[in-house]
């Protein structure tokens, strides 16, 4: 069967316009609208600021005066007459591009590689797991099309990179903010007994388990939770019921610096605590957050103007 092949219409607009055309477009039976508008984008970035420490200057740049509304019909004649329908008459600018659903829905695979991390990680997309091993390398399965977290952001290289002499065969592990599960299913990779695993996203639950099975661990191993430890009072408690030997947060120091408070409570006696996702200007604060808290900084890992540091409970 030949590949469908869908028209992208971008209608370019102004931020006073957008609600009118919208509603204009609902009335005519499209309801499947894609709204860009810079101004939303800039709410959306200072409402949720605790999950990152930037943004990037070219998205901010490509955002800039943006007024958009889009939508998508088939390549055909009937596609063709629902653009008729639904833009008759509306006093707008718009462009039609195609797009063909292969292109759409796997292109970006292309961008995904196999990835050597360490001195024995080998991750891999798993439409790829066919392809040669490295000799003395431990390949870790994921599908990068799940969710955020594939190994090649530099904060992530630095947790692998450090994770990696800290794992034994009865290490136990707390993913704290694990995204696709990267850094705890890696840690089992390596031998680590279970893994619990946490994110504030509940779709990151089944994404975790799902790049688990890849790699042949089940649940017996690994546990995957949903929700915020920094709020969710019932789940810090669970999490505090437990000693973990090595602790992993690969967030933001706006994150790191009030979740410091509970680590010490929860790392057992000897473990790690290794936290990065944090730019080398915001370094010392994450590490006197870090002191205050009782945990004593054992190694600072730089990669690109990210840091990752390792600290455990004083005395």
């Amino acid at each position: 069967m030949d590949d469908i092949t869908w028209l992208e219409i971008s209608i370019h607009t102004t931020p006073e316009q957008i609600d009118a055309i919208t509603e204009q477009l609902t009335a005519r039976g499209m309801t499947g609208l894609v709204i860009e508008e810079e101004q939303e984008f800039q709410t959306f970035l200072a409402q949720n600021r605790q999950y990152w420490d930037y943004v990037d200057e070219e998205l901010l740049q490509r955002m800039k005066g943006v007024a958009r509304v889009r939508f998508y019909v088939t390549d055909d004649e009937t596609g063709r007459r629902q653009i008729a329908q639904y833009l008759s008459g509306l006093p707008v600018e718009y462009t039609v591009t195609p797009l063909a659903e292969h292109d759409w829905a796997y292109s970006w695979q292309t961008y995904y590689k196999p990835l050597p991390v360490g001195q024995r990680l080998y991750i891999v997309p798993d439409w790829e797991r066919e392809a040669e091993l490295p000799a003395k390398r431990l390949p870790l399965y994921l599908n990068p099309g799940l969710t955020f977290g594939t190994g090649s952001h530099a904060s992530t290289q630095l947790c692998l990179e450090g994770l990696e002499p800290l794992i034994r065969p009865e290490t136990t592990v707390l993913d704290l903010g694990c995204g696709s599960g990267i850094l705890s299913i890696a840690a089992l990779v390596f031998g680590a007994r279970h893994a619990l695993a946490v994110d504030i996203d509940p779709i990151a639950v089944n994404v975790a388990y799902e790049n688990a099975a890849l790699n042949g661990i089940g649940r017996e191993r690994y546990t995957v939770l949903d929700g915020d430890i920094l709020s969710n009072t019932a789940l810090r408690g669970r999490l505090l019921e437990g000693k973990y030997d090595l602790i992993l947060a690969n967030i933001v120091a706006d994150v790191i610096i009030p979740l410091s408070q509970w680590v010490p409570q929860m790392l057992a006696q000897g473990g790690s605590f290794l936290c990065s996702g944090i730019i080398d200007s915001r370094q010392d604060e994450v590490c006197a957050a870090l002191e205050q808290n009782g945990l004593s900084l054992r190694r600072r890992r730089e990669n690109n103007g990210w840091v990752a540091l390792e600290s455990a409970a004083k005395g």
